[in-house]
């Protein structure tokens, strides 16, 4: 019944593409059809499909063709969430079901999904706020959801108002997502547990979640690392109304309108690593990446996973809600008892250009007691932030809150305008440059419980009295090319504030 060879029209099979009839038998019915002769291409013409559930096979691939519209329907017809115990309590509802998606496959290879057209996910829950509840059976939660698949290829298309995720894809591997605008709700894409991913030439905007996101939760009732992982040349933003980067508007949010129908402002928008991160990331980079209008870039180890081998080069930020860089190690330890506080180690992160931060929250890089952060090497690095940090901040105590949710702003208003520094072994800082738009009363850098840390050719602002370096149980600090302050060497410093010459 297909419409060419190995090409498979969902019209032949019976769907309308008229907005109004439900086309999820007839859509079903092709991909069946295309899986049954060994494969093919299942094509959406021109048109708006209304569907539930729609179920991928093996060897078939999805063409939204141009002018084609896919839309979640309204109401409870998706496929039943399948159960995910006993590991459901280590991960959010989201993370433990696939099946209840607009898309969905599990154990499947050689599956693609391609534009130009678009995926609407209308009637799907994000996950909290307002209905529908994604607990309610027959409730779809996500737009794409893939479990333990190979070979998989997404491109060329967009989504708009995808769910809790656009894409969730857990233990994918040899996974291609290429030149997407994905404009939603909640997170754009969720990579977990995944091995050997290329995603590049996307754009996001996620007002209320996360745009890119590297996880490696438990939902596979194993820890298993997301690995092996290149994000290039995406744009990720939380600052414009839901829509408008897929009509190419950009308009931003009315700072005085209440952001219907979510009542609370997030502008998350931004690429991290976690929270979900129970197995590992490792030998991974990130480059040519445009923040726009959103928080900026977190590397999160809070379950016990060990992070190591990152790379990330060529960022530029722009209006960045709280800290421009955060790494964390944790231990929040959402997973089975016994598992150890994992480690944060080789993180190069380098050519970064902020500008128009916001200032209470400066980029921090902590560990907590007896768990330090190690070898991560910053270099040419320009922050340019709002200031107006004053002399009472400066002397702010910042708690360690060990086992809390991480986000920059765990911590409160930090007494760093450039960057809190704690609980780290192997700190180098080549080529920082610090600017404040208003005078601003805290040092530049605060440094707590840090072995092995050079400073070479920093530029920070100079405030009469106030130190450009403090300086807590601190061990072989090393300072060079400062136009501030000369050459030094300090082997073993309980306190100290270093101020300018």
């Amino acid at each position: 019944m297909g419409s060419g060879r190995d090409v498979y029209d969902v019209t032949v099979f019976g769907a309308r593409g008229d907005g109004k009839t439900l086309d999820t038998a007839a859509i079903n019915q092709a991909i069946a059809a295309a899986a049954a002769a060994g494969g093919g291409t299942v094509t959406f013409p021109a048109g708006t499909y209304l569907s539930y559930s729609i179920r991928l096979r093996s060897n078939v691939g999805l063409k939204l063709a141009p002018g084609c519209t896919l839309v979640a329907a309204e109401g409870n017809g998706y496929d039943a969430a399948e159960s995910n115990q006993p590991w459901e309590s280590y991960q959010d509802y989201g993370h433990n079901h696939w099946h209840n998606s607009l898309i969905w496959g599990e154990q499947l290879h050689d599956v693609s999904i391609s534009g130009p057209g678009m995926i609407w996910g209308r009637g799907l829950s994000r996950g909290e706020g307002p209905p529908p509840l994604a607990e309610t059976p027959g409730v779809g939660n996500k737009s794409i959801g893939l479990k333990n698949c190979r070979n998989v290829v997404l491109r060329d298309f967009s989504i708009l108002h995808g769910g809790h995720f656009g894409i969730l894809a857990t233990g994918v591997d040899n996974l291609r997502i290429e030149n997407l605008e994905i404009d939603t709700n909640r997170d754009g894409m969720d990579i977990d547990c995944c091995r050997n991913v290329h995603i590049s030439h996307c754009s996001v905007n996620s007002p209320w979640d996360d745009a890119i996101v590297l996880k490696s939760s438990y939902a596979l009732g194993f820890a298993r690392s997301t690995e092996m992982v290149m994000i290039s040349d995406c744009l990720v933003t939380g600052g414009y109304e839901e829509g408008t980067l897929l009509d190419g508007t950009f308009k931003h949010f009315d700072p005085h309108r209440k952001l219907e129908p979510y009542a609370e402002e997030w502008r998350t928008g931004r690429i991290k690593f976690g929270t979900e991160s129970n197995g590992g990331f490792k030998n991974i980079t990130i480059a040519n990446c445009v923040f726009d209008s959103c928080h900026g870039l977190a590397v999160e180890s809070v379950d016990g996973a060990q992070v190591e081998n990152i790379a990330i080069t060529n960022l530029t930020m722009r209006e960045i809600y709280d800290a421009p860089i955060f790494i964390r190690l944790g231990s929040r330890m959402r997973g089975p008892t016994g598992a150890a506080v994992g480690v944060i180690r080789r993180v190069l992160i380098s050519n970064v250009v902020c500008t128009n931060a916001a200032s209470p929250i400066c980029s921090i890089i902590s560990g907590i007691p007896g768990h330090k952060v190690e070898d991560v090497r910053l270099s040419n690095i320009v922050i340019e932030h709002e200031g107006g940090g004053t002399a009472k901040q400066a002397r702010i105590r910042v708690p360690e809150k060990e086992g809390e949710y991480p986000d920059p702003d765990m911590f409160g208003p930090m007494p760093a305008h450039g960057f809190f520094l704690r609980h780290v072994r192997g700190i180098d800082m080549d080529g920082i440059q610090i600017m404040t738009r208003n005078r601003d009363e805290r040092p530049a850098f605060v440094l707590e419980d840090v072995e092995i840390a050079n400073f070479t050719r920093p530029q920070v602002p100079v405030v009469a009295g106030v130190p450009l370096y403090t300086l807590s149980g601190v061990e072989h600090f090393r300072l060079r090319d400062s136009a501030q302050l000369p050459d030094m060497n300090l082997e073993q410093v309980a306190h100290q504030e270093i101020l300018p010459k």
